[in-house]
């Protein structure tokens, strides 16, 4: 065998992003509330940007001597009116983001000067305020039941494998694995005598449940003496919980004897107690919802869209850098100020490009949605994003990209913009329905069925034919499963 070295040349073609295309991408896809967070920090980091509606101050430099930090690159700053410009509104530099998957750093397009004494005692200040309004952390699972446990008296060896326990806890409250196996990878010696006190202090901390191996142990706990069927239910939970899952009461009846009436009574309490009881300590933050766009009608009794950007600053380029360029700055001042400018003037572009797309694309959604909007949510139709896209005269990933987040605000009610699309399925009469009427319609048969008889998925399918709905029995079973919609057994009632 012979080995050859060679050189050969190679054309190939390969699409590269440029940084203000990416920033596009971000400004486009952001919400009401973090463009208005991005446009405050760009204002604070970038001296050439200022708020139109703000009275400027006096132009000075802050412009670091000798330029900024890093080495600006060489780039011809044309001074024009900043505007989307074009017919397509900007739309062809968002075709160039399709596929795109990595995250350009901010600091590629823009970048801080050098903070003065001032800024920086500023900046201490705020960090100030916010650290004295700032919401204090809440008590988490395992703070409380420290604290809990730091009341027992117990030996240090059994105080400091409580300790170890309480750690290992999940957010359910629960131990995912058995006591010998977690007494073995613990770092220190202890017996199993001591190991089994402890976690018997823990399993008496509140909320009742802690500490337990699995949900039969976690329910067990929760039982106190003198409660509602309390021998009842330790033999439900301790030997029928999957008969109970399922709804087999007669099953039990047949293995305990209990008559259906004391089951069903004892499942009634058994439901006053918590799976997860750890996870009371959890609290999901509460997002606030403001919608970025809302819809009224016109004069003419059309709908029509208008942005929500009253409280969105209007960005314009200072003429401070103008006055600092008539000074004769050194070469890489200059190029700190054209970097500067550059990086506002593209910061411009793209909040103008993403108001112009916004605004045409949820236009075309209200107008495709018509009949949602005055009729009301029963009156939805199927519709697709390609739809949207073909309306709107840009790809489909600019759609997603446009609603991905956003609200509109309707007489009707604030609906995220996804809400609008979706597919459907042809009625008998030929008429094309959304699939959430068919899921509407699927809840409203199952609510009013007999309950000592409840449908089973194929007479589903028959008493949604009856309403124009011809669906397969599969396509009923993913829906009544996705809409959490228990089985016909499990929906009986005894």
């Amino acid at each position: 065998m012979h080995l050859n070295l060679s050189q050969q040349m190679k054309m190939s073609q390969q699409m590269k992003l440029a940084p203000r295309m990416i920033q596009s991408m971000e400004i486009l896809q952001m919400q009401y509330l973090d463009l208005q967070d991005r446009i405050e920090q760009e204002l604070s980091e970038n001296e050439f940007l200022e708020n139109a509606a703000v009275e400027p101050e006096a132009a000075t430099s802050d412009a670091p001597e000798g330029g900024g930090k890093e080495d600006a690159p060489t780039v011809e700053v044309e001074r024009r009116e900043l505007d989307a410009g074009g017919d397509d509104d900007g739309a062809s530099d968002f075709e160039r983001l399709v596929e795109i998957s990595q995250e350009w750093p901010d600091d590629n397009y823009t970048s801080g000067s050098k903070p003065s004494s001032n800024q920086i005692s500023d900046d201490g200040d705020r960090a100030h305020d916010v650290m004295a309004n700032a919401e204090s952390r809440p008590q988490t699972l395992q703070d409380s039941l420290l604290e809990q446990f730091h009341y027992f008296d117990c030996p240090q060896a059994v105080r400091d494998f409580g300790e170890y326990l309480i750690y290992s806890l999940d957010h359910n409250g629960r131990l995912q694995s058995s006591l010998p196996e977690i007494v073995q990878v613990y770092d220190s010696p202890i017996s199993m005598e001591d190991a089994q006190l402890a976690l018997q202090r823990i399993q008496q901390l509140d909320p009742p449940g802690m500490g337990a191996r699995d949900l039969k142990e976690c329910l067990l706990l929760q039982l106190r003496p003198g409660m509602p069927y309390h021998d009842v239910l330790m033999t439900l939970i301790g030997s029928h919980l999957e008969d109970l899952a399922q709804n087999r009461l007669p099953v039990i009846q047949r293995k305990t004897g209990y008559s259906i009436d004391v089951i069903k009574d004892a499942l009634e309490e058994l439901r006053t107690l918590d799976p997860f009881p750890g996870r009371q300590f959890e609290s999901e933050p509460v997002q606030r919802i403001t919608p970025d766009v809302r819809v009224v009608t016109d004069e003419e009794g059309k709908w029509v869209v208008e942005l929500e950007d009253e409280y969105v600053p209007q960005l314009r380029i200072s003429n401070s850098y103008l006055k600092m360029l008539q000074q004769n700055p050194d070469a890489k001042t200059k190029e700190y100020i054209k970097r500067k400018v550059e990086s506002a003037s593209w910061l411009i572009d793209a909040i103008k490009q993403r108001y112009s797309t916004l605004r045409r694309v949820a236009q075309a959604i209200v107008d495709a949605q018509t009949d949602f909007l005055e009729n009301g949510p029963e009156d939805i139709v199927p519709l697709k994003m390609q739809q949207i896209a073909d309306v709107v005269g840009v790809h489909v990933t600019t759609v997603s990209r446009a609603v991905d987040d956003k609200y509109i605000a309707t007489p009707r009610g604030v609906f995220a913009l996804k809400r609008f699309f979706g597919g459907g399925t042809t009625t008998a009469d030929g008429e094309e329905v959304a699939w959430e009427n068919i899921r509407r319609k699927l809840k409203e048969i199952v609510d009013g069925e007999n309950k000592d008889s409840p449908l089973s998925d194929d007479a589903l399918v028959a008493e949604l034919a009856k309403h124009g709905f011809q669906l397969a029995r599969r396509t009923v079973t993913k829906y009544r499963k996705a809409m959490d919609i228990p089985s016909s057994r499990q929906r009986r009632e005894y």
